[in-house]
């Protein structure tokens, strides 16, 4: 069930068969001379959507679609959120999911800029009062979808050099799979693009003028793409379904 395309009696209804919500997370920010802007929240939206589309009990909620993205602000199209913005933002929609009775609330997310504050988020939920007298139910979970059982080893077997760190031809052969009518090409050198250390946003152009860290996205293709989808959604599956039979202390 897409939270978005239901009414609020389907997701009331829903509620009293489960608890869990999955959240696709991510960013929109450059992606190299060929990396769709939307990437890391399309990647994380595409695997969860497809579960979706195999598994109908599981809630899948609106996309989150923009997050810490300060180091790459020197390239045109990217949104970024402050830390704090970005906290509280999460905090509310955590608060609103668990108002409504979701117990269980996983966050797939698909930038790896977002794990510290995501993870800081919630630590500050749990430390609030109301969760330490036990008034809320509400715990979280987070989940890169690189980090699913097998999805790692699949890419690197796909893409054993040049896979890198960022524009990688694993996440825009996701993109491929989903929107073969946006792919993109493009001239670009050197074929690898360099690695280095990640600071400012006038740091990161000067080092990776292309926006590409140690990639060759001209690897990725939908075929891959599909492979990598075929794999990581059983595996959400999975994943979620052990989030959910988690038992806690005390219940």
């Amino acid at each position: 069930m897409l939270m978005h395309l239901s009414s609020w009696p389907e997701i009331d209804a829903r509620l009293k068969s489960t608890k869990t919500v999955v959240v696709p997370i991510g960013s929109n920010e450059q992606h190299g001379p060929t990396g769709l802007l939307g990437t890391d929240w399309l990647c994380p939206e595409i695997i969860a959507h497809a579960a979706e589309q195999t598994d109908d009990s599981l809630i899948v909620a609106p996309t989150f679609n923009i997050g810490m993205a300060q180091h790459h602000l020197a390239f045109a199209g990217t949104i970024s959120l402050r830390p704090s913005t970005f906290m509280a933002a999460i905090t509310d929609w955590v608060h609103s999911l668990g108002r409504h009775g979701f117990e269980r609330i996983y966050f797939l997310n698909g930038h790896g800029g977002n794990i510290a504050t995501i993870e800081a988020t919630f630590s500050e939920i749990y430390a609030a009062p109301s969760f330490q007298a036990r008034k809320s139910r509400t715990i979280m979970k987070l989940r890169n979808w690189w980090d699913l059982p097998g999805v790692t080893p699949l890419c690197n077997r796909l893409f054993p050099t040049g896979h890198g760190a960022h524009a990688t031809p694993s996440e825009i052969a996701v993109t491929q799979a989903a929107y073969p009518d946006r792919i993109k090409t493009a001239d670009y050198s050197p074929q690898i693009a360099p690695n280095g250390p990640i600071r400012d946003a006038l740091d990161y152009r000067a080092r990776f003028p292309d926006g590409r860290i140690g990639s060759d996205p001209a690897q990725a293709s939908p075929e891959k793409g599909q492979q990598i989808i075929d794999l990581a959604v059983p595996a959400l599956l999975r994943d979620v379904q052990a989030f959910t039979d988690e038992a806690l202390p005390g219940t």
